[in-house]
């Protein structure tokens, strides 16, 4: 969560996509606008000698009125030093958050199937704008014959301004363009071949509104022959009541009439944080021969999709969506992060009308087609298609749902699909990957896996490649959803992350990252001749993630390991996992003599994990003289479900213990300085910020906390995951008692369970970072806990972002908050 963004460059000038294979036609002009500084002019004053008096007072005043003008007016907040190190520091920090990043890449294979091409979309923060620069770069990929790989990449980036959603067509002859609108105008659909624009729709907001494009309710698929997309959009806005000089008008419209005004209506529940004012999910069908768009028939109001794919297609017979429901029933949580909502994958049958007529029936479509195919599961979601059409693979969240964590150790099941399209809701749910609660030293440690390929699948037609958690790092897997063979393909030896990208044909588009090395692309592929398990990687040239030779200076001065922290108090462990070592990455410099110091950082969730990848605002932090202590303290994902399972119940107990052995074990290896030891956590990593400068206030020297929890029984009443509170304060017994009504015993135990019942021993100079518009902590969570603090003589610093949410992500903001904790700790550990 903890990102940092910043424009590197001046805009490339928006240019339309002209072809999937060459960009050579291509042009985009660079503007570049001289600046230009006032020049400074001598100040003349005149005086009028009318007297000796007036003269000499005169001169006094222009004395006093020079004086006044040299008077340096500082920012609120900053003195003299401090706006040194902002200048410092403010420098270094956009050098190194104006690193690229690649969003998605795709692969086509060429007529000749010597060469493929390959598209990457790359994002780059635009500070002055405070939003994400898109663009695209395309290469070509060539096998060489000494077991190299040629990237050709084109000379230049192609911005794609406006742009909300691209998706290539199955054949790869076809790209879908959307734009969503920023106001009330019509979205955009365009249909691009491989030299123009081919087709242009414009659809209104009575249709339907936005576009999903948010990785979770988000869907878009082509249908088999190319003719139809289905996709997720929000659902067009309700008629609302009118009024007028005469009071209420008859007959609801959703037209604005200058003579009347619109009322509210009822009151309609959201998906809570990131959904704020984003109407329900909904699935439509866009006729790309006609324009047409239709909104899918016989899905139940109480339900939001998402995530849709087209089923095979049967000769003959109508085909059917395949598609994530989740149900509002009895009532909409906050679903951002939160795999602990319950959802099924629904099969709906669509008509395949090729004429006006067979149009119309398309309304006829009943209800009862409506499919739950998983009935048998509490959560499915991610649903994918063999490439043969005999099987449907899809994720499960079932460990989360059924204990109520928010997120936890997944599986990877398996349906057949009916040849014959004779769909029913008592189809068998294979296991592929069930859940793994203790694994034993170096094996496969569970599922952790975020989302899937659109295409995921090799050659044989039953072989996934997925990234998932493995302990502190990311890998990438294959897996044989038939046999449930998993290998780790990604280098067992490597401490670095690995996420992969796309696929080319049998070999893997990747990139791998550590928390001192910038990404690199590798290539990946294996001989099937020699050894199906034996992957190689090979490096790929690539400017894409290019930074200055000072950052890169930085970087190289420093080292990185995963620590193993042994568990204290084992005694007091339940579960075989909950008893396993946790580990913390711990990164320094290389220098020999006395140690920097420390930053302990700490993520969220708490059932989360802090990952050994490269993370810009991490990076900034060791580069301007900190060591940094990364904890995945138990209750982390990566480390099995056991061990996850440890913390409900025990949170501000056994993982601040965890943090604090953390620290222990560092200092005892000469790692860090007891003396110099900072902290550093955003949302759980505040909570437990906050508790670590209370339960232990000697320990540091300074805290930063973004959005954090201080305060569970004011939380519990505003924040959109109520349940949270019961889960983690109440550990399993948690999901049987959640209330919307809390007791006054519920209450006090959530209060003695809070960083503020510990305030009154903070003695560390605090500085907390706040989004106004935050639904899952709220603000008035921190500005309380700040307000205590500075009440009892704390000193303590408090920046509020009016426009950001729990994340605190916008760029100018983010930007913000981390030069000001670089600052912040600075000024406390000289």
């Amino acid at each position: 969560m903890l990102k940092l963004n910043v424009e590197m460059s001046r805009t490339l000038a928006s240019a339309s996509f002209h072809s999937l294979n060459t960009i050579s036609n291509w042009s985009a002009t660079l503007a570049a606008s001289p600046r230009f500084s006032p020049q400074s002019r001598p100040s003349h004053f005149h005086f009028t000698p009318i007297s000796h008096y007036i003269k000499k007072l005169s001169s006094v005043l222009a004395m006093d009125s020079s004086k006044a003008g040299s008077v340096k007016e500082l920012p609120v907040g900053l003195d003299e030093a401090t706006e040194e190190e902002y200048a410092s520091q403010s420098k270094l920090l956009q050098e190194i958050t104006s690193i690229s990043s690649i969003d998605k890449a795709w692969t086509f294979k060429s007529d000749s199937g010597l060469v493929s091409q390959a598209m990457f979309s790359i994002s780059q923060p635009n500070l002055l704008a405070n939003k994400k620069r898109k663009f695209m770069l395309s290469t070509s990929i060539s096998k060489e014959s000494n077991n190299n790989v040629n990237f050709q990449w084109t000379p230049f980036p192609v911005e794609m301004a406006g742009v909300s959603i691209i998706v290539p067509s199955p054949s790869g002859s076809k790209l879908l363009v959307i734009r969503n609108p920023e106001n009330e105008s019509p979205l955009q659909f365009e249909i691009w071949s491989s030299s123009q624009l081919e087709k242009e729709f414009q659809i209104p907001q009575s249709v339907h509104g936005s576009v999903y494009a948010d990785g979770w309710f988000e869907g878009i698929s082509w249908n088999s022959d190319e003719s139809l997309i289905a996709y997720v959009a929000e659902e067009p806005s309700p008629p609302k009541p009118s009024f007028d000089y005469q009071g209420f008008k008859k007959g609801a419209t959703k037209d604005k009439e200058c003579s009347s005004w619109k009322g509210q209506g009822d009151w309609e529940e959201e998906w809570g944080e990131c959904y704020a004012g984003k109407r329900q999910p909904a699935l439509f069908v866009i006729n790309l021969n006609s324009g047409k768009v239709h909104a899918v028939k016989g899905i139940v109001k109480s339900l939001s999709v998402g995530q849709v794919v087209w089923a095979p297609p049967v000769e003959g017979t109508d085909q059917y969506l395949v598609f994530v429901g989740w149900s509002a029933d009895p009532r909409k949580l906050g679903i951002k992060y939160c795999y602990n909502r319950p959802c099924a994958l629904h099969a709906v049958k669509v008509p395949l009308y090729k004429s006006e007529a067979a149009e119309s029936d398309f309304k006829l479509v009943e209800e009862s087609t409506l499919v739950n195919l998983t009935q048998s599961i509490s959560s499915a979601f991610f649903p994918r298609f063999s490439p043969d059409g005999k099987f449907l693979v899809f994720l499960s969240a079932k460990a989360s749902v059924d204990s109520g964590a928010h997120s936890a150790t997944g599986s990877l099941h398996r349906i057949e699909w009916p040849t014959d399209c004779k769909i029913c809701s008592s189809t068998k749910i294979v296991d592929v990957i069930p859940i793994v609660n203790c694994a034993e030293d170096g094996h496969f440690p569970g599922l952790y896996c975020s989302s899937f390929l659109s295409k995921p699948w090799l050659s044989d037609g039953c072989t996934m490649i997925l990234s998932s958690y493995w302990h502190s790092c990311q890998v990438i897997l294959s897996v044989n959803v038939l046999s449930g063979e998993i290998l780790r393909i990604s280098p067992a030896d490597s401490d670095f992350s690995w996420n992969v990208l796309t696929l080319d044909g049998d070999n893997v588009i990747a990139v791998c990252s550590s928390p001192i090395d910038v990404p690199q692309i590798k290539y990946g592929c294996f001989d099937k001749a020699i050894n199906s398990t034996a992957w190689h990687w090979l490096n790929v040239s690539s400017s894409i993630f290019r930074c200055s030779e000072k950052v890169m200076s930085l970087l190289s001065s420093h080292q990185f390991s995963i620590v193993q922290i042994p568990v204290k108090d084992v005694a007091d462990c339940l579960t075989k996992g909950a008893a396993k070592p946790f580990e913390a990455i711990f990164v320094s410099s290389k220098k020999n003599d006395a140690p920097d110091p420390l930053i302990v950082i700490l993520h969220g969730g708490p059932h989360s994990v802090s990952l050994s990848s490269f993370s810009k605002s991490l990076a900034f932090l060791s580069s301007i003289g900190f060591s940094l202590l990364i904890v995945n303290y138990r209750g982390s994902l990566g480390f099995g479900e056991e061990a996850l399972q440890s913390l409900p119940g025990k949170i501000g107990s056994q993982d601040v213990n965890d943090v604090l052995t953390a620290i222990d074990h560092v200092i005892e290896k000469g790692l860090a300085n007891p003396s110099k030891i900072t902290v550093l956590g955003g949302s759980h990593g505040g909570f437990l910020t906050t508790h670590l400068i209370g339960q232990a206030p000697d320990k540091f020297v300074a805290a930063a906390a973004r959005n954090p929890v201080c305060n569970i029984s004011s939380m519990v009443g505003i924040t959109d995951i109520p349940d949270w509170c019961y889960m983690e304060v109440y550990g399993s017994n948690g999901k049987s008692i959640f209330t919307e009504a809390p007791s006054a015993e519920h209450l006090t135990h959530f209060y003695n369970k809070s960083p503020i019942s510990h305030i009154s021993k903070v003695k560390a100079p605090t500085l907390i970072l706040l989004g106004a518009q935050d639904l899952r902590v709220p603000v008035s969570n921190g500005l309380q806990y700040s307000r205590a603090l500075k009440d009892r003589g704390v000193e303590t610093k408090v920046i509020v972002f009016p426009n950001d949410i729990h994340g605190i992500e916008r760029p100018q903001s983010d930007f913000e908050s981390f030069l000001n904790i670089g600052v912040w700790f600075k000024k406390y550990c000289k």
